[in-house]
């Protein structure tokens, strides 16, 4: 069963019950995405590591060894 059609039974079997229907797949990705993105930062402050641009710099040492 793919993700529409769980959504479609659970919003029919919402509908049935008189209950607020689930929200659309995807609808809270980002939110998601920036919560988790803000506890990786926060989690670095508390470490006392670099809370922003630690991929880049990670990549740059690895690309470039002998910049740094």
């Amino acid at each position: 069963m793919s993700i529409t059609q769980q959504y479609l039974l659970d919003s029919y079997r919402a509908r049935v019950l008189g209950e607020p229907e689930p929200p659309a797949p995807g609808r809270h990705d980002a939110d998601t995405m920036r919560e988790v993105r803000d506890y990786r930062r926060f989690r670095a402050v508390v470490a006392e590591r670099p809370a922003q641009g630690r991929v880049r710099y990670a990549l740059r040492r690895w690309l470039h060894p002998r910049a740094l």
